[in-house]
């Protein structure tokens, strides 16, 4: 396990590394994810092993410190992935990221050009969306407000909609830093994260469950330069449902 400090307060990120060739690939999961267990598997497949791969978890999240202080703007967890990273001594690396993940690897390289020669978004977060309780995402976690989640019932009433899978690694993260980056994924950058992608000048590559149907602006994303890609017999956790095909896909976009 790997470690660098990335707050004037003293808080870590924290990732697991397996050593391989540069440039590193840096992998990032969901919300209420953690690196290593939704990402091992496809950082050790045949077809991607061999890379040096840095499985990180943001602040809040996994091994990483959980400050109760910090905002958890989507621009706050780039940032600080930014430092983490060039502790790391990582730059033009191919990052990529799984829903949340996803939308964070888009901030991290529009504001961090350097560090991101490549960028794969795996069902990752483009757009705002509007908060609904109930709602099994991080719009249902929005929905209410931090000293209900928080303190108020609405982290235990979340548990009984999260499910086992999810709920395993969501149940380590810090409150506060599921709730605010909730709602700042709920409410997206600035610009929205749809537009960053679009606007970026790296090889950029989008997966998305056919089984969802047309990818909404796809042929938008695809005009901009972005390569789309739907992954069949899978859901959201594509890597994890559809490990050979996500790898397949995943090489491609890689090389």
């Amino acid at each position: 396990m790997r470690d660098a400090v990335v707050t004037e307060t003293g808080d870590r990120i924290r990732w697991a590394e397996l050593p391989g060739a540069e440039p590193a690939r840096v992998y990032l999961a969901g919300l209420g994810a953690s690196a290593a267990p939704y990402w091992a598997g496809a950082a050790a497949h045949p077809r991607l092993v061999g890379r040096r791969s840095l499985l990180v978890d943001p602040l809040g999240f996994g091994i990483s410190d959980r400050p109760a202080g910090f905002d958890y703007t989507l621009e706050g967890h780039a940032d600080a992935l930014a430092a983490a990273l060039r502790a790391a001594g990582v730059s033009g690396a191919e990052v990529v990221g799984h829903s949340m993940g996803g939308a964070l690897a888009i901030v991290l390289a529009a504001r961090h050009p350097g560090l991101v020669s490549r960028l794969l978004v795996v069902d990752g977060n483009l757009d705002a969306r509007r908060p609904e309780r109930g709602g099994v995402g991080s719009w249902g976690i929005a929905s209410y407000s931090e000293e209900e989640f928080v303190r108020g019932g609405g982290w235990e009433e979340f548990a009984e909609l999260a499910g086992s899978e999810w709920w395993a690694t969501l149940r380590l993260c810090g409150r506060e830093a599921v709730y605010r980056s909730s709602v700042h994924l709920a409410r997206g950058s600035t610009p929205v994260m749809r537009e960053l992608l679009m606007a970026l000048r790296i090889p950029r590559t989008f997966l998305w469950p056919q089984a969802d149907g047309p990818f909404p602006g796809a042929e938008q994303l695809a005009a901009s330069g972005v390569r789309m890609v739907p992954v069949p017999d899978c859901g959201h956790n594509i890597m994890l449902d559809a490990p050979d095909a996500f790898a397949t896909a995943a090489a491609e976009a890689l090389s």
